[in-house]
């Protein structure tokens, strides 16, 4: 079945049920950005392969709504499918809700599946539909109904993420949590995101590709915890650990009967952002219902000392693969065959080398040439180019280990480069530095220092179509909040946080280039004024000297990479043989 004939099959069902419109998201139950194969049901009617993205089907249009890291993505995806791409933000752009305030009629309805819609979203579209009359139903999982070989929920194993890497003890955690609930008055409190019960309960899983995480939820009680996990997950071994620790194991269906026996004298804490509107509906009505981000998520995004020493650590591990996998990349690039896919298996193969090495934590982007102006490319056998000792390489990349989970990127010259080549080089690298060695007093967030990153970029007239950075869980996901680099984000940045600093430059059909690095906030000096922060680099990699154009570069900016370069090799060096050892010598030489 084509997409096209998808749409049509949808279409019919949505007919049978007097419906007006259908709307399938990106996310599963959990609200996650990466998901199973069984929740890719946005990915399976559009033929759109993004991480994010919203598909709306009426009677007589169809529409994606996607953000500026997927436009160049989506529009070749989408080619002949019948489905238009809304660029979602792009002034002028409506949301999906409000643009079908605008194309139905009065008294429509429009139907989705609860399971994975958040409240907030819900309450988004309420808002938004309300003036019409437009009626909502919840429980419409159509696309299950169509798509007849979906693959089924996941049943990976968990096992027990050793307190030696967590540092903190599921004990120690649930404590924190219950101090929290009790300040805000509450005797109960969901947590579905998949991330933040794998950090509470000191668990893994492999239920989601990259991201060890185990498909579950989670509500915490004054003096018990229940997880609700289908059983088959449990090994004996982690279930009597769990349980010995005041943690009862339920099958995973058995939370929607838990929800509707709480009593009108229960109040419940619930993320608005994560928990499902399926669940917010099973809760009994007279519950009390406290509205709040994810306790934990705070908890989760601030490292204590061990989880820092490990992740330390674990980046020597990961610069040392990147290392090798550069020189490799370098010397035989114009000696034998390498392919975007190549040189992707061959850095994992450098990674697998790696003591703790578990997989990536993302899909490698391996984008030669114009491939690297999408900014989530993906290589495939028909679209990969062969790569030659001409132009840009660029190489997004991450390693799960036990002892932390990295995200790296670096734009290789492979050869020869254009002035304007060697010339976005040089500002996305000078935005690097500048984000990377700001100075800043506490109380500043991810809004109010994107701009350092850009500025560089604005002064001719480029920017990039997504944020500077995000926080990084610990052997957790790559993409971790609630702190991030972005003019959005108004998350004070804390001590012990993590977050990545990557700006880039990307020309559609001719090149992209990113570098990127993770950064640890530390504290600096105090004054009268205050507290001042700082970021500590915590990646350890070359950045492409013959990239640079260093007329571009003031005396400070040469001052940092060297710097950072002597770090780089101090870090490594001793990890690795004489050749090798030589070779990241030439590679960090001090820029005069």
């Amino acid at each position: 079945m084509n997409i096209k004939n998808r749409v049509e099959k949808l279409r019919e069902l949505m007919q049978e049920n007097q419906m007006d419109a259908y709307i399938i998201p990106s996310f599963d139950a959990h609200q996650s950005e990466y998901i199973a194969e069984h929740w890719k049901c946005r990915e399976w009617i559009s033929g759109f392969t993004g991480s994010a993205g919203t598909v709306v089907i009426t009677l007589n249009d169809a529409g994606l709504w996607t953000d500026g890291r997927y436009y160049i993505q989506a529009e070749k995806q989408l080619e002949n499918s019948g489905i238009r791409l809304f660029r979602m933000v792009d002034p002028g752009v409506p949301f999906y809700s409000e643009w079908l305030a605008d194309v139905l009629n009065e008294g429509s309805v429009v139907g989705f599946d609860g399971n994975v819609f958040s409240i907030d979203m819900v309450k988004k579209m309420e808002e938004d539909l309300k003036a019409k009359g437009i009626e909502l139903k919840m429980d419409q999982d159509f696309i299950g109904d169509l798509w007849e070989d979906r693959p089924e929920i996941p049943k990976g194993s968990i096992f027990t993420h050793d307190v030696n890497y967590a540092g903190k003890s599921r004990v120690e955690k649930l404590n924190e949590v219950r101090a929290e609930m009790k300040n805000k008055g509450a005797n109960y409190y969901i947590l579905t995101s998949l991330d933040d019960i794998a950090w509470l309960l000191n668990i893994r899983g492999n239920d989601v590709p990259n991201n060890p995480v185990a498909i579950a939820n989670v509500i915490v009680a004054e003096h018990k915890c229940y997880l609700f996990i289908d059983s088959c997950k449990v090994p004996a071994l982690v279930k009597s650990e769990l349980e010995a620790e005041g943690i009862e194991v339920r099958e995973n269906d058995e939370i929607q009967t838990f929800l509707e026996n709480l009593s009108h004298e229960d109040v419940v804490i619930l993320d608005t952002n994560k928990t499902s509107i399926r669940l917010f509906n099973a809760i009994n009505e007279q519950t009390k219902k406290i509205e709040s981000p994810n306790i934990t998520t705070n908890l989760k995004a601030i490292k204590n000392d061990v989880e820092i020493k490990k992740l330390k650590w674990c980046e020597i591990k990961d610069g040392l693969a990147m290392v090798k996998f550069i020189k490799w990349l370098k010397h035989f690039v114009d000696k034998e065959e390498i392919t975007e896919i190549t040189a992707e298996e061959k850095l994992e193969n450098f990674r697998s080398e790696q003591e703790g090495f578990v997989g990536p934590s993302f899909d490698t982007i391996a984008g030669y040439k114009e491939h690297a102006a999408m900014m989530h490319y993906k290589a495939n056998q028909e679209s990969q180019h062969t790569l030659n000792n001409e132009g840009l390489f660029l190489i997004d990349s991450g390693g799960q280990y036990y002892d932390g989970t990295t995200d790296i990127t670096r734009t290789i010259v492979l050869g020869k480069l254009t002035e304007e080549q060697k010339r976005d080089f040089t500002l996305v690298l000078k935005g690097f530095i500048a984000l990377s060695s700001v100075k800043y007093l506490y109380g500043a967030t991810g809004s109010n220092l994107d701009v350092l990153a850009r500025q560089p970029i604005w002064q001719y007239g480029l920017d990039y179509k997504c944020g500077t950075g995000h926080g990084v869980g610990f052997f957790l996901n790559v993409h971790e909040g609630p702190q991030s680099i972005r003019s959005t984000n108004h998350v004070t940045l804390e001590k012990g946080m993590i977050v990545t600093n990557e700006p880039g430059i990307y020309l559609e059909g001719k090149y992209g280039i990113r570098i990127e690095n993770m950064m640890l906030v530390v504290e600096d000096e105090k004054t009268e004024f205050g507290q001042f922060m700082k970021f500590e680099a915590v990646t350890y990699c070359p950045i492409d000297l013959a990239g640079i154009n260093k007329d571009m570069l003031t005396e400070s900016e040469k001052q940092w990479l060297n710097n950072y370069h002597q770090e780089v090799y101090t870090k490594l060096a001793p990890y690795l043989n004489e050749e090798e050892s030589a070779w990241l010598r030439e590679e960090t030489k001090e820029i005069e």
